[in-house]
């Protein structure tokens, strides 16, 4: 039985789909002014394991994030940088759709920009004020907090308690928590509305495009925790008044902060790390067995020996496979004495890894479970009692759990065999060349190899 723990309720509750087998699914984007940091990558990796293992469990699962690509962050970035704000989303949300296919972040069914839904965006802001939850003043269209009753309910906090931090001088708001949903702008970008020209507020982004797909109420709505006060508050408030419907979402996921060496990231403390920066130094397999090792909803610590120790446990994994697949290449005996015992350590290292899965998807506990696993198999392989059709059993298992991990523990021969190929087309382009009797090339090709431990003869 998979369990999920939910923010709302602060416990762990059984999953069970507003719609029986299908689930609906919306994790908060980014906002394509700068380049993605390791912080995203934190929660995107988590979420994708999320929803690998909601489709392993047989779930039809349509997962939705959004992009957002109309902000003041973006205007304000572009204009630093001289290019137009629309030019500079386009950039850097190309950057983040490349960082996502390096980490393998690959089960997201649609991207959802903001700029492509300002009628939904416009609708919804008009149904608000038509049933008293919002006003215009000479600024904007504000939400007006202290009509939504439950204001606060995710954070478990009081709107006086919310607005201690929140207090705002503009003053044509009836409150000093009342959150912009459009915003009146004379300069461009600027979009036309009911209330003159301006731009959308953050939160009503997320609603209207969640609405849109999803219609007023769906089952998970992910994000980090830094979201939850105020965007993810202000989407519910937003959304329970435009559609009448309680809850908006079923199951409120949160992941936990990500710190670098012990301190908050941030630009300030020169520790700030993007997703490209990372990627120079270590392999994406390694930063996302990282992210695994933690459990989602816990902090995490983010240290070059904490990476270096994910690295030398993904090799454990990688020599494992590497041995099994060479020695289902040997003549070993198709079966053994021993195999029962092998079918049970098989088939009891499967159901605790997907007990820890269920138990709100639990990954060090699923990696720990797997460990254990290698531990067993090692200690067969020195004994030589392992047949061939129970290193075809692990080797299935290990791609199983892989898979659900998103995790490639064929990695390393896989690497080996790209390498072999990429060597065997140089040597193959440098006997063409030779035939051409271009040998200035072809012996800077061999100089080439030669200076990476490959040495090549001519006969």
């Amino acid at each position: 039985m998979l369990k999920v723990y939910n923010t709302m309720s602060r416990k762990k509750e059984e999953f069970k789909p507003i719609n029986e087998n299908r689930i609906k699914m919306f994790v908060c984007g980014p906002t394509v002014y700068d380049k993605s940091h390791i912080g995203h990558g934190r929660t995107y990796i988590a979420f994708d394991v999320i929803a690998r293992y909601l489709k392993y469990r047989g779930y039809s699962l349509f997962y939705l994030q959004n992009i957002t690509d109309i902000d003041d962050k973006i205007i304000k970035r572009a204009s630093e940088l001289g290019i137009g704000p629309l030019k500079l989303a386009k950039e850097f949300e190309e950057l983040y759709f490349l960082d996502m296919e390096l980490l393998d972040v690959t089960n997201v069914n649609y991207y959802a920009r903001a700029m492509e839904h300002l009628p939904e965006i416009i609708a919804q802001i008009q149904t608000l004020i038509e049933k008293g939850y919002a006003y215009e003043t000479s600024t904007g269209v504000y939400f007006d907090e202290s009509r939504f009753e439950d204001f606060g309910k995710l954070s478990n906090r009081s709107i006086e308690e919310l607005n201690v931090s929140r207090v705002n001088p503009e003053p044509t708001k009836r409150n000093p928590g009342d959150f912009a949903l459009w915003k009146k702008k004379d300069e461009e970008p600027a979009w036309n509305s009911p209330w003159g020209p301006g731009r959308p507020g953050w939160h009503i982004e997320d609603t209207a495009i969640s609405e849109t797909y999803f219609g007023g109420q769906f089952d998970i709505h992910g994000g980090g925790l830094d979201l939850i006060f105020p965007h993810h508050e202000a989407e519910i408030a937003q959304m329970e008044s435009a559609t009448g419907k309680k809850p908006m979402v079923k199951y409120w996921m949160h992941t936990g902060f990500l710190n670098v060496s012990g301190e908050k990231m941030s630009k300030s403390l020169g520790n700030f790390i993007t997703i490209e920066e990372l990627l120079k130094e270590y392999d994406p397999q390694v930063f996302r067995y990282f992210v695994l090792s933690t459990h989602y909803r816990s902090p995490i610590d983010f240290s070059d020996d904490a990476l270096k120790q994910s690295e030398n446990s993904l090799k454990r994994i990688y020599k494992l496979m590497d041995t099994v697949e060479k020695l289902l290449e040997t003549d070993i005996v198709e079966e053994s004495e021993t195999d029962e015992v092998y079918h049970k350590i098989l088939k009891d290292a499967k159901k605790e890894f997907l007990e820890a899965m269920d138990n709100d998807f639990n990954t060090p506990i699923a990696l720990s479970t797997l460990f254990n696993l290698i531990r067993d198999i090692n200690k067969g392989i020195n004994q030589e009692n392992i047949s061939k059709n129970v290193f075809k059993e692990i080797k299935n298992l290990l791609n199983e759990f892989g898979s659900i991990l998103g995790l490639n523990f064929s990695f390393e021969s896989s690497k080996d065999d790209l390498k072999d190929e990429l060597i065997n087309i140089l040597v193959d382009v440098r006997g063409k060349l030779r035939q051409k009797k271009d040998y200035e090339l072809s012996d800077k090709i061999r100089s080439r190899l030669r200076e990476v431990g490959i040495n090549l003869e001519d006969k």
